[in-house]
């Protein structure tokens, strides 16, 4: 999460919103995929199973030493290698080893954000690996050089006209705007990397105790080759990414595969778990999993946020987020965007230093509707917010806007007393007198306030209050209830 001078919040957030293109391509994904998975939720024979799999989630943080240490056991048993790494560098040195040892010239990867997460791609470079992103959005990205704008559908920001204009480009063939016909050339060009190359690097959507297996998803059939055909395998996985057992497995990728693209089950799903047998034509000769804390312990020891280490990645949140739904993903500064990257970017890289994330949702709560495994974002980003305005020793996390602080104390002061209430709102009335236009509206504000009117028009203050209003017309001049009851009856 290294990007060097990556564009604010702010910067990145108004050039999406300027762009017809992106707001029209996801608004057809929010129209498809948000109300889409909500309607399965809905219809879903089984209206446990979310529950059910978030309980299995918080049991195994539970006991996360106990079954990390059981799916290591049994990989080992199977072949595989096993290096568990506290931090991001550990990651990249041991993988970087390997590619040494096997001489590996050229690596082929599989989607992964964890990949991301830790900026491995700049280390294998720098050592002289050609490094071949094989999922075809991160194709497009990569030979862009771009960085990818939602957690399954990376170049969602990108139409077929760009793409055909890139792969001509890039790629040396004719100008076409046509699918298939991109993908084709597409597929032409990743077969020839991944017949030449040395090492594959994957990730983990989820891996196995029991079995001591991971497995990966897929709809394209990328993963099985860049798993099968290179004879070094590297997997990087989160620690957070396990499950107990089999049929806790099932469940999950059940629920995954639905709230990612609505389908039952993914075209492919691969399990892997170490070398191939020697009567098997198939497979690596080598296989390593990389186990990777990079901060996950520190989330998992504060039972505030421990809940989002739950998330199996489905994106589904982004679909239905009103403001991913106007800003894009690059806004988010992160290979994790949307309602979840602006919980976890924070907690991974600094608070401070993604403070506009968990600022910028809204708070309306759909995040936790549409989630998979029903995880409280919206508390969350309410939590990360409260370390913001008072600051947080375990997350060393200062105060962020001290002014804004002292605002709000001024606020409380006023609120809580009715003199200095009703004075402020006289004085702001006669302040504003210079921004009210002939439209009786606010158009521009002054300072800080001109966020507030950039992009609407404000209604000004009313010259009475609600309160004198209401005693202008029913306590002034008029008798008391009783007293023209008694009237009445006489």
């Amino acid at each position: 999460m290294n990007n060097t001078n990556p564009p604010t919040y702010r910067s990145a957030a108004a050039a999406g919103i300027a762009s017809p293109r992106l707001q029209k391509s996801l608004h057809g994904l929010q129209d498809r995929f948000g109300k889409g998975a909500m309607e399965i939720w809905a219809t879903m024979d089984d209206r446990e199973m979310r529950h059910r799999v978030k309980d299995s989630r918080m049991n195994t943080f539970a006991h996360l030493d106990i079954i990390l240490a059981e799916l290591a056991k049994n990989v080992r048993a199977r072949g595989g290698q096993v290096h568990f790494a506290a931090t991001a560098q550990e990651a990249i040195d041991y993988t970087l080893a390997v590619a040494k040892k096997n001489k590996v010239k050229r690596v082929v990867k599989g989607k992964s954000m964890t990949s991301a997460e830790i900026n491995i791609d700049p280390a294998l470079e720098g050592a002289s690996i050609e490094v071949v992103e094989t999922d075809l959005g991160e194709y497009i990205i990569q030979l862009a050089g771009d960085k990818p704008s939602h957690i399954i559908a990376p170049c969602i920001h990108l139409d077929r006209n760009q793409i055909g204009e890139l792969f001509a480009e890039k790629l040396g063939i004719d100008y076409s705007n046509d699918p298939p016909t991109l993908t084709m050339a597409a597929r032409s060009a990743l077969r020839e990397k991944m017949l030449g190359a040395e090492m594959g690097l994957t990730g983990c959507n989820l891996a196995c105790a029991e079995t001591g297996q991971i497995s990966l998803v897929s709809n394209e059939g990328n993963i099985r080759m860049a798993t099968t055909m290179p004879p070094v395998l590297v997997a990087l996985m989160g620690m957070e990414r396990v499950v107990a057992t089999l049929d806790e497995h099932r469940e999950a990728l059940h629920l995954l595969t639905r709230g990612a693209a609505l389908q039952k089950l993914s075209t492919y799903v691969s399990f892997l778990g170490g070398p191939a047998n020697a009567d098997d034509p198939d497979g690596p000769k080598e296989f390593h999993l990389v186990i990777i804390d990079n901060g996950r312990s520190k989330i998992l020891a504060d039972p505030e946020f421990r809940e989002v280490l739950a998330c199996i990645r489905c994106g589904a949140c982004l679909n239905i987020c009103p403001v991913y739904g106007k800003i894009g993903g690059h806004a988010y500064n992160s290979p994790y965007c949307g309602p979840i990257g602006a919980v976890v970017t924070p907690l991974l890289d600094g608070i401070n230093k993604h403070a506009d994330l968990c600022k910028g949702e809204t708070l309306c709560g759909a995040c936790k509707d549409i989630c998979t495994v029903e995880i409280d974002l919206p508390r969350m980003l309410a939590a990360l917010r409260h370390k913001l305005a008072y600051g947080s020793d375990r997350w060393n996390t200062r105060q962020h806007n001290p002014i804004e602080a002292y605002v709000y104390s001024l606020w409380k002061l006023l609120v809580s007393n009715s003199f200095l209430y009703r004075l402020s709102l006289r004085l702001g009335w006669l302040l504003q007198r210079p921004f009210v236009k002939k439209n009786k509206m606010i158009s521009k504000m002054a300072g800080l306030a001109d966020g507030w009117t950039a992009d609407r028009d404000l209604p000004p203050l009313a010259g009475r209050t609600f309160t004198d209003l209401w005693k202008r017309k029913y306590a002034v001049g008029r008798p008391s209830a009783s007293k023209a009851q008694k009237k009445g009856g006489s």
